[in-house]
């Protein structure tokens, strides 16, 4: 299988996960005072990420390509499981530390194809479902997630932070969920 023609660097020299080369980064994007990610689209930060994707890379320059979506970098909204060094919140205080015990199948699928999880991308608390009245894309543990091209509108919908990611880019792909209109927004 040949490689991508966009994947003809390193990775880690591409904008995607240069954000992760931020000396000092860790698991929440706390760690890493002064690093902007547009849109506030990113919750937390996959330490792992760089690593996996040194490996890819010498694996690529030997011929080795894992499948068609080899060192590509995806993140996932932060109520879909990742048993890693990422927590999986809902994007509520009410779960900091919850490490899941096990990947959700989609993204044992994504990684067995190739694919690196760059980290979670920021949700509206609870996925939106429980409260009105309040600001799509906002969370009190991330903040609000907006929009690169419109700063008077809410990004709309729970997913924002995997869209407005995607939109200013920052990753190549995300994976959101429908759960209170995300889809429909």
């Amino acid at each position: 299988m040949s490689p991508h023609p966009s994947s003809s660097l390193p990775l880690h020299h591409t904008p995607f996960l240069s954000l992760l080369a931020y000396p000092g980064h860790g698991r929440r994007r706390e760690n890493a005072p002064g690093l902007t990610i547009p849109g506030n689209a990113v919750l937390q930060l996959n330490p792992d990420a760089l690593p996996i994707v040194a490996r890819m890379d010498v694996e690529r320059a030997r011929g080795k390509v894992r499948g068609p979506l080899h060192s590509i970098p995806f993140t996932v909204k932060d109520n879909i499981a990742t048993a890693d060094n990422l927590e999986t919140t809902a994007g509520s205080w009410a779960f900091f530390g919850n490490i899941a015990l096990r990947d959700a199948y989609v993204v044992v699928q994504l990684c067995a194809a190739g694919a690196v999880l760059f980290g979670k991308a920021i949700l509206s608390e609870w996925a939106d479902m429980y409260s009105s009245g309040y600001s799509e894309g906002y969370l009190g543990c991330g903040g609000q997630c907006y929009s690169l091209y419109n700063l008077t509108v809410n990004p709309g919908g729970s997913s924002s932070g995997s869209v407005v990611g995607v939109g200013a880019n920052v990753i190549a792909f995300a994976l959101g969920t429908e759960t209170d209109g995300s889809g429909r927004s």
